[in-house]
């Protein structure tokens, strides 16, 4: 009883305040209110463009430091209908087990474009529209920057890889038609489904940088440019210097290691 007294009291003492105030009073709290909510409803649409706006990414890199089924980078391409195709991009990692570089991803092919390391048989593997070609021989040493570069083309069929500044062979991949359709291209994680679909065991830990696609085949002089770290021409899909990218869970974005040079 004691305390329904008290609440009445308070209520009563509402209506008072309310009934005394100035009409230009009422008017001014309710603009302030209005306009909180109105910064309420704007917030998550600030922070999506922000996330969507192009960064240039030179002299940095994506640091993914654990092992999850979750963390990623989902990168924003200019196009989303390919004849040919480059990508090139470089990692560090210290992993031994299977492991993603790259996975692009339409609705008809999880595996439009994805660049594989394969532990078990120590291989490199290229898919191409769900087709593999693997490359390998190769020196992928852990704790070290390895640069790669992948090209397509839908006329001959012909995939080629590009390793730390060499060329392996061309082989037969798929032809006839384009990479086409709504493009995923995701950082850190594999795409066994079109924008999902992760395993924690395929996933990347380590750092990645020099993210570059191009909707052409690089010149071997432009690739070798590329992967010497010299003046080359940036991606026209994706470009590291002005990268639209959106970030999930815990990957960072940090100064790119180089090793120190002695006087």
């Amino acid at each position: 009883m004691r305390n329904f007294t008290r609440k009445r009291h308070i209520e009563m003492r509402k209506q008072q305040t309310h009934k005394t105030q100035n009409p230009f009073t009422r008017l001014h709290i309710s603009i302030q209110k209005r306009r909180a909510k109105m910064r309420v409803l704007l917030l998550p649409l600030m922070l999506a463009a922000c996330a969507a706006s192009p960064q240039d990414l030179s002299g940095k890199m994506f640091t993914f430091p654990q092992e999850t089924n979750t963390a990623h980078v989902k990168l924003t391409p200019s196009r989303e209908d390919f004849s040919t195709v480059t990508v090139c991009h470089r990692s560090f990692t210290d992993l031994k087990r299977d492991h993603i570089l790259f996975s692009m991803a339409t609705p008809s092919n999880a595996n439009s474009l994805l660049v594989f390391w394969d532990e078990a048989n120590k291989e490199l593997e290229s898919h191409i529209k769900d087709k593999k070609s693997e490359y390998r021989g190769l020196d992928y040493k852990p704790n070290t920057w390895h640069s790669i570069c992948t090209t397509w083309d839908s006329a001959s069929g012909l995939v080629q890889l590009w390793f730390n500044g060499k060329h392996l062979i061309k082989k037969y991949s798929i032809a006839g038609s384009n990479i086409r359709g709504t493009t995923v291209i995701i950082l850190g994680q594999e795409q066994d489904s079109h924008g999902g679909g992760f395993d924690m065991k395929q996933s990347f830990v380590g750092m990645m940088s020099d993210v570059h696609m191009w909707d052409y085949i690089l010149s071997p002089c432009e690739i070798r440019n590329y992967m010497d770290d010299l003046n080359f021409t940036p991606g026209n899909v994706l470009n590291w210097r002005a990268l639209e990218f959106q970030i999930r869970d815990r990957v960072l974005i940090e100064d790119k290691i180089t090793s120190c040079q002695e006087n």
